[in-house]
């Protein structure tokens, strides 16, 4: 029997001031490797209180980075490999602090520091040969899951697919509801709904299990409360609120698995290089025959807080393209797997794909 035996985040703080604690939970580990450690931030907080926060000391690395508009590439995560090796050394330890792209980026970098080459050589479930340097996450939005999720999804140059291992999650996660204060109303509603989606398509496949559903039940009640409740919105509540439903809507994903929203997402983000969290979201809404319920009452959550997604966009898209999309969608093989069935591959072709990306 194939057992599931994944591994969760070995420390998670959680609290509003918890950042606080970031200095003292790392100084153990500064003693490890070339004594000095890496931060990777979000480009957005460079001028931002924050960033001064930080507790970088004489030796340590701070790295800004911007994640607009491309989705992390593998690329990406072998240059600060390269770079950080070559002029310092190994460092003792890597904190990622932004979305969920720095997230996984983070964590993509703690392996590749220690297994050879490209990372586009571990793209896959279980490719990692040596443990990752200690790292740790501290999300600043939420939403993505990543911060407990044993993936770090990157786009190569031949496919968008996540390094997927016990070693990929976090040593240490910090959730600090304060730090999502700042983060724009509509990037809190989109990445919000990848919480919703991920536990709606966790639930609603062949991969379902009591474990999982206890995570995405409970995920999918304060996703309620924060969207659609008598006090739904941004308020510091909320916050708290969202940030423990995107850890608990990650690990219902990890014990079952997403689904279709998910596979062409990753169509979109690939092809068309649209944020994953806002092309979740353009692509659940026409799902409506797979995910009646939750469509549903994300259409609700759209209209209460106003946003309004683009319709038609499939009429500015040349064939070649959607057929591009559809093959990058159709190899995501354990996606499809869970949301239709071991016999998916009878039900589900590109020219059926082809049609789902031409309702949006």
């Amino acid at each position: 029997m194939d057992v599931k035996n994944f591994k969760n985040a070995d420390r998670i703080a959680f609290g509003r001031g918890s950042f606080k604690g970031l200095s003292s939970i790392i100084t153990q580990k500064r003693l490890l490797n070339n004594n000095f450690f890496l931060f990777i931030v979000d480009q957005y907080f460079a001028d931002k209180d924050l960033f001064y926060r930080i507790p970088a000391e004489k030796g340590d690395v701070v790295k800004l980075i911007n994640v607009d508009p491309h989705e992390p590439t593998t690329a990406q995560v072998d240059n600060i490999r390269d770079e950080i090796l070559g002029s310092i050394g190994l460092p003792s330890g890597i904190v990622g602090i932004g979305g969920g792209s720095i997230m996984d980026i983070t964590k993509a970098a703690s392996l590749m520091f220690t297994n050879p080459g490209s990372s586009t050589r571990y793209q896959g479930l279980n490719l990692i040969k040596h443990p990752g340097i200690y790292h740790v996450g501290v999300p600043t939005i939420s939403g993505t899951g990543a911060e407990v999720s044993m993936t770090a999804v990157l786009t190569g140059p031949e496919k968008k697919l996540g390094l997927k291992c016990d070693s990929t999650v976090f040593n240490q996660v910090i959730l600090d509801p304060e730090l999502t204060a700042s983060v724009p109303p509509d990037k809190w509603f989109y990445t919000g709904m990848d919480t919703y989606i991920h536990c709606i398509e966790s639930e609603n496949g062949y991969l379902n299990n009591a474990y999982s559903h206890a995570y995405a039940e409970q995920a999918l009640q304060l996703c309620r409360d924060v969207f659609l409740n008598q006090h739904a919105g941004k308020t510091p509540g909320n916050d708290d609120k969202l940030m423990v439903a995107s850890m608990m809507g990650g690990l219902s994903l990890t014990y079952s698995e997403v689904g279709i929203c998910h596979a062409l997402s990753y169509g979109l983000s690939k092809i068309l290089h649209e944020k994953h969290c806002y092309a979740n979201c353009l692509v659940f809404q026409h799902l409506e025959d797979y995910y009646p319920e939750g469509v549903r009452e994300m259409k609700q959550m759209l209209a209460r807080h106003q946003i309004n997604l683009p319709q038609g966009l499939s009429k500015q898209w040349t064939e070649d393209t959607i057929t591009a999309m559809a093959k990058v969608a159709y190899a995501l093989s354990h996606m499809w797997n869970h949301a239709v069935g071991p016999d998916w591959k009878k039900k589900i072709t590109i020219e059926k794909i082809k049609e789902l990306y031409k309702r949006l």
